[in-house]
């Protein structure tokens, strides 16, 4: 029977570039931004890692989807290097390549590494994903705000929450990460707004206005892995410990039963589940100190916190707007700032979540640090609330 992989690999090191408009950079100064930043907290030589994982959405190098653009921008020694998508949890979708690689005993360390550049691709929003095997999805007649617009009215209608309500709790949300991005300085948004300001935006698609939405940016993000043993051998005397990783892709039972009600994502709950058996967590509550949620949209991560267990159905507008998700709350939320104020350059957004999260485990945040947290989660959600893959990671301390 499987055992799952906690505690079989630990993060070594992680690196994170500034995300914003980075006119002045491409994609392989990008990557090369976070991946010396971890290869210098490593502490270790280039040549000793073994294999990588490459997540990039979008190409705009021109290399297809090959692993050869990062081999190359980081010059790399001659090793395999394997390019992954999964709609926006590309980033954990390479963070498990790596993390599988070591706890498979195939390799003793390995690197996983997300980026993207979409400002240069003109764009006000995502760009038009390639036409694949599941092409239906990108039609025109669907964009990411009207899709998530629909799961904010199926939850207000679903739970009987006003449209006031709803709009202020979400205000709260985007006010919460924007008060925590203000303390980072690699956040791409960095000003600190209100809950009137949120709540009297323009209209983007309704209830979410400007300030429920992430914007588009640029960024990169990188880990490196090995094994517990190898990393306290290289001086790392408690690493962050891999506790759990899981991933759920939908097969199409949303749309096609009517017994989803559109007020949650199905997804999330078998994710957060299985993560939660996997790391031996009881209690998400009282376990878990701190999260790093895909808030794409400030409704997603209100969803969210109940999809995986950290409020109670229906509850989670009302104890946002108590605070209990802020920076000095019960369960402290997008710490960093989260999508809101990273943006979403979608094959690192994964990586990126969990930086924050190791980062706050090794005491390494500076002013966002929470004192001493000691098992993080990242939920990673890519697509549309009914057609979408979902992963869940659990890191904590040994």
């Amino acid at each position: 029977m499987a055992k799952g992989i906690k505690d079989r690999v630990a993060i070594l090191a992680m690196g994170c570039s500034r995300f914003g408009e980075r006119w002045d950079v491409g994609q392989e100064e990008l990557m090369a931004e976070a991946y010396l930043e971890a290869l210098d907290r490593a502490g270790i030589d280039p040549g000793m890692i073994e294999a990588a994982w490459y997540s990039s959405h979008y190409d705009d190098i021109g290399a297809g989807k090959a692993g050869t653009p990062m081999a190359q921008a980081l010059r790399l020694p001659a090793i395999g290097v394997t390019r992954v998508e999964n709609f926006c949890a590309g980033g954990t979708e390479a963070f498990r390549g790596a993390v599988y690689a070591v706890a498979s005993g195939a390799v003793d360390i390995a690197l996983a590494v997300g980026v993207e550049k979409l400002k240069d691709t003109g764009f006000a929003g995502l760009p038009p994903a390639s036409r694949g095997t599941f092409a239906p999805m990108y039609l025109p007649t669907h964009t990411n705000p009207g899709n998530f617009s629909q799961l904010a009215r199926a939850y207000g209608a679903h739970h009987g929450v006003s449209h006031d309500d709803l709009k202020r709790a979400m205000a709260h949300t985007s006010m919460k990460s924007h008060a925590n991005a203000v303390k980072n300085k690699n956040a791409h948004l960095r000003k600190a707004i209100t809950i009137e300001q949120a709540m009297n935006a323009p209209m983007v698609a309704d209830p979410l206005g400007l300030f429920d939405c992430c914007p588009v940016s640029d960024g990169a993000a990188c880990a490196i892995v090995t094994t517990p043993e190898i990393a306290r051998s290289l001086g790392e005397a408690a690493p962050v410990i891999v506790k759990a990783i899981q991933l759920v892709t939908s097969s199409g039972w949303e749309v096609q039963q009517s017994s989803w009600n559109g007020a949650y994502v199905h997804t999330a709950r078998i994710a957060a589940r299985r993560a939660y058996a996997e790391a031996g967590i009881t209690d998400p509550r009282s376990q878990l100190s701190l999260a790093e949620l895909h808030d794409c949209f400030s409704i997603t991560e209100l969803v969210t916190l109940e999809d995986i267990g950290l409020a109670d159905e229906g509850t989670a507008w009302k104890r946002m707007l108590d605070g209990a998700f802020d920076a000095d709350g019960e369960m402290p939320c997008q710490v960093d700032g989260g999508l809101k104020c990273f943006g979403h350059p979608v094959g690192a957004s994964g990586l990126r979540m969990l930086y924050e999260c190791w980062l706050q485990l090794t005491g390494q945040a500076g002013e966002r640090q929470l004192g001493a947290p000691s098992l993080a989660l990242t939920h990673n959600l890519g697509g549309a609330p009914a057609q979408n893959v979902c992963s869940v990671t659990i890191v904590g301390a040994a």
